[in-house]
């Protein structure tokens, strides 16, 4: 590797007006090598230091917030005495209060399926380590692919790889505790969560699949839902990751229209229907109402958005965009997948040592049927809502606990997830809106700066992933960032003993010799 740069190289002013020949640098040079050696913090906008990671430890079932009704929820007065232990307990600490040595019974707590993040020393430590990222930080017993892994290196590959290296995985930064609060307030005004006592892994991942189904309700209910959790594979890899918000507000409707752009010739007016929908209307349903819901399922779309916290007002623009980018294009292939049924739930069970067919422990089944008849919320599947529409009240007979029975293991309730995504999404990746937005909220008290929107561009995804799993797999080094993005150095760091930033300087510093050698022979 190569020396880090030395203090004096960066305290040598760039613009010497007493050489002979003035600067050795371009003032286009003079800015790139500036931005390369500059120890500015410039946080914001990278992805490693600043996107939260999303993982809930605390084994929380997330229930529908039933505004005005919080109060004669037996469920909200529960949470309500559970806040105030928490606070109590807080205090304690706070005095110094001290309490029984409970690691003995900790030892025996169920494993539930958490993944080793710390890497496995090699047999010969002075050995280069020739395996892949993927095989060093991303095969069992660790973690599986995020789409934070696959989105982090498009803000610098090096700098991920060297958090990797050096930590195993991304550190929770001050940026990501403040960012965290931020999520969580605007979480709980959708969801009310409440802790659940797990058994096995399999309860683990039941819970997570039905606050999947939850969330699912929740935007068909009330027309938004966030933190939704969603699985996929690429290249056969397990992936997953949390959608920030999902909705059925355009962002940009203008936007929207342009991107279908219909071909006038074929496209019917929006009040005349189809000839299969003229006989369909002949059965029994008005022409009317066939054109009323030809309208109603061109309309309704589901968006997705992701929210960003920031500690400066100005929004980010270019290169430090394009991550967030590349994070909602992601998570719309991913949704898209799931509406379709297109992904394999047997490689998911296989990656996290998962038995689909063991039934989930009694506990769990007794505590998430009851916590929805406690707050009022039972739970009716895909199929019974779809057979209720038909009714003028819905039928609430199959309640959660009986669904749950009827679900009672990872491969029943995940079956029942995909109706979930297949009567929210029932024209599956079309019933995804193409415009995508990234909203900017302050870090410090959450007020919203601004918000970009884009289009959904499979090519340019499908470009960008194979690339970066040729890196994951070894089967290239990772690269540096490209010269005219060496602002991105000022937030790293790794910066003072990265070789690429070093190298780049030398060649700059090279070019500009080679430059005013030429200007010297010509004059």
């Amino acid at each position: 590797m190569a020396s880090p740069a030395t203090s004096n190289d960066i305290e040598k002013p760039l613009n010497d007006v007493d050489t002979d020949y003035g600067s050795d640098f371009s003032p286009e040079e003079a800015v790139i090598v500036e931005q390369l050696l500059s120890g500015k913090n410039a946080e914001d906008d990278n992805p490693i230091v600043n996107d939260i990671e999303h993982h809930d430890a605390r084994q929380n079932l997330r229930l529908p917030r039933i505004f005005g009704r919080e109060e004669r929820s037996p469920l909200f007065h529960a949470a309500r005495a559970a806040e105030q232990v928490a606070e109590q307990i807080s205090k304690s600490i706070k005095r110094g209060e001290h309490y029984p040595d409970l690691s003995d019974q900790a030892k025996d707590a169920p494993d539930l399926g958490t993944e080793a993040t710390v890497e496995a020393p090699l047999a010969d430590p002075t050995a280069p380590d020739t395996r892949s990222p993927l095989e060093r930080f991303r095969t069992q017993p660790k973690k599986a692919l995020s789409v934070t892994d696959l989105v982090s290196p498009a803000w610098c590959e090096l700098q991920y790889w060297y958090t990797l290296t050096l930590h195993g995985r991304k550190r929770r930064t001050p940026a990501m505790k403040q960012g965290s609060k931020v999520h969580q307030i605007l979480e709980d005004q959708v969801h009310t969560a409440v802790h659940v006592r797990l058994e096995t892994k399999e309860d683990a991942w039941g819970l997570r699949i039905w606050n999947v189904i939850q969330g699912l309700r929740t935007l068909r209910d009330d027309g938004l839902t966030r933190e939704l959790e969603i699985w996929g594979t690429v290249d056969g890899l397990v992936v997953n990751g949390v959608i920030d918000e999902l909705s059925y507000i355009c962002p940009d409707t203008e936007m929207q229209e342009s991107l279908q752009k219909p071909d006038p010739k074929e496209e019917l007016p929006p009040d005349q229907a189809t000839i299969s929908e003229f006989f369909k209307a002949a059965n029994g349903t008005s022409l009317a109402e066939a054109t009323r819901s030809k309208r109603r399922a061109r309309t309704k779309k589901v968006h997705l958005c992701d929210v960003k916290t920031r500690g400066v007002r100005n929004l980010p623009s270019g290169a430090a965009f394009r991550p967030t980018k590349i994070q909602l294009m992601l998570y719309h292939r991913l949704l898209a997948t799931l509406a379709t049924n297109n992904v394999d739930f047997s490689i998911l069970t296989a990656r996290y040592g998962l038995d689909p067919l063991k039934t989930f422990s009694d506990s769990f089944l007794a505590q998430i049927g009851g916590l929805h008849e406690s707050s009022g919320q039972p739970f009716l599947d895909a199929k019974s809502e779809l057979d209720s529409s038909q009714e003028s009240e819905p039928n609430w007979s199959q309640d959660s606990l009986a669904t749950l029975l009827a679900h009672h293991n990872l491969s029943a309730i995940w079956s029942l997830m995909i109706s979930e995504f297949q009567l929210t999404l029932p024209d599956g990746a079309d019933s995804l809106g193409k415009v995508l937005k990234a909203e900017y909220r302050s870090r410090d008290d959450g007020e919203i700066l601004g918000s970009k929107t884009f289009a959904m561009d499979d090519l340019d995804l499908s470009a960008y992933i194979n690339h970066e799993m040729e890196w994951w797999k070894g089967e290239r080094q990772a690269e540096g960032v490209a010269v005219e993005e060496a602002f991105k150095c000022r937030s790293c760091e790794f910066a003072d003993n990265c070789e690429w930033r070093i190298k780049k300087v030398e060649e700059a510093k090279e070019k500009a010799r080679m430059t005013k050698k030429r200007t010297a022979a010509i004059t």
